[in-house]
């Protein structure tokens, strides 16, 4: 329920949060008993889309043209010859039609970009499960925990990680770099600095930032803070 117009989201320049009493869902072509937010979009000057598709009891949708990383957040999807269940995920080629179906109801977040190909090298399609990725301290801070879910191989030309922040963990610094960002709150809720703004965040928002946003995260609560982060990698920035 609004209250007089009340939100914490908040679209800038080189940034929006969304959080999902603002979110509007439509259908995608081609998408069958499924609906899709749109977060990021190059409507807003994004490099790539990021949306979360809500499925129905046999709902199903494709992907591409463009590479795709698909991330299940509930439920269970059916896709090629493999299936994925919570934490689970997927990178897809370009120019390969890939169906996702689920005979029961699920919830799926997909990050969408065209590929930069390096030496005409393409990567095969992958899947992963997050919670058997080890987690790595940043900057050799043990309370937050970075597990990297695509491999460290120039043929990718993007970057997606999951981030855990035990409760008061921070980023090191206020980061500003080229490459932009989106990113779903999984778990926990924090603080988060963009631009010159500073944002209360929790688990189903959505942030874009654009290159060159000063950003900064800390976590609050009792509980551990996650989120899902993309970002592009790996390329010259002048290709």
């Amino acid at each position: 329920m609004q209250h007089l117009g009340h939100t914490r989201s908040s679209y800038r320049r080189d940034h929006l949060l969304q959080t999902p009493d603002t979110f509007v869902r439509a259908p995608l072509p081609g998408m069958r008993n499924a609906t899709a937010i749109i977060h990021a979009a190059p409507a807003i000057g994004a490099g790539f889309t990021q949306y979360s598709v809500e499925l129905e009891c046999d709902g199903s949708f494709r992907t591409g043209p463009a590479q795709s990383f698909v991330y299940v957040l509930q439920g269970r999807l059916g896709l090629a010859e493999t299936s994925l269940s919570h934490g689970q995920y997927a990178w897809l080629p370009p120019d390969r039609v890939t169906v996702i179906a689920s005979e029961q109801p699920a919830r799926v977040v997909v990050i969408e970009k065209p590929h930069s190909s390096w030496n005409g090298i393409v990567p095969p399609p992958l899947t992963g499960d997050e919670r058997l990725v080890p987690g790595k301290p940043l900057a050799g801070d043990e309370s937050v925990q970075v597990r990297i879910l695509l491999p460290d191989d120039p043929a990718f030309d993007c970057a997606v990680n999951t981030m855990t922040y035990q409760p008061g963990a921070t980023l090191p610094a206020v980061e500003i770099h080229v490459m932009e960002h989106g990113l779903l709150m999984l778990e926990g809720e924090g603080i988060y600095r963009l631009g010159e703004k500073w944002y209360p965040v929790k688990a189903g928002d959505f942030i874009w930032m654009a290159p060159y946003c000063p950003q900064w995260f800390g976590a609050l609560g009792k509980a551990p803070a996650k989120y899902l982060i993309y970002k592009d990698w790996n390329r010259h920035p002048l290709t």
